[in-house]
């Protein structure tokens, strides 16, 4: 008989361990659903010129050390991995994230991805720009990789 009730004991205390370990799992999956949820409500950032989806993340917007030049000055006296900041209008879209920046002394290829554009603002082609970002210039490439982008009035 004393066997029976601390079988009995032990199958209680078993049941009441599952049912703590049941609710905390179970409190545990609905937080993790609501931080999942949360994360997918959230914008997932700019997709590109003419969205309004605002970007998740916020910039800089103070002054820069990089030095303001020419498209000519970055093709002619550029070194590769240059940090430098060049203004101009975006005269067309190459496809793959690819532009062509224009100023007055010439054009340069520029590599932009979407969450460098303003968020929640059209960039057309006579809109001026600012463009902060890194020279990449190989034997048979030359590219200005864009880091942030500022529209100029």
């Amino acid at each position: 008989m004393g066997t029976a009730r601390s079988d009995a004991r032990s199958t209680n205390l078993e049941g009441v361990i599952r049912m703590k370990h049941l609710r905390s799992s179970l409190a545990l999956v609905a937080l993790l659903g609501v931080g999942t949820a949360a994360a997918v409500a959230q914008p997932a950032g700019y997709t590109g010129p003419g969205s309004q989806q605002p970007a998740a993340h916020g910039s800089y917007s103070g002054p820069s050390s990089a030095p303001l030049m020419t498209v000519k000055q970055l093709l002619d006296e550029g070194r590769d991995d240059q940090h430098a900041r060049v203004q101009g209008r975006l005269v067309s879209y190459d496809g793959d994230e690819r532009y062509t920046l224009e100023d007055d002394t010439g054009r340069i290829t520029v590599e932009i991805d979407d969450k460098d554009f303003p968020r929640g603002q059209t960039v057309s082609a006579e809109q001026r720009v600012e463009l902060l970002g890194e020279l990449d210039k190989g034997r048979n490439k030359v590219e200005f990789e864009v880091e942030r982008m500022i529209l100029v009035n």
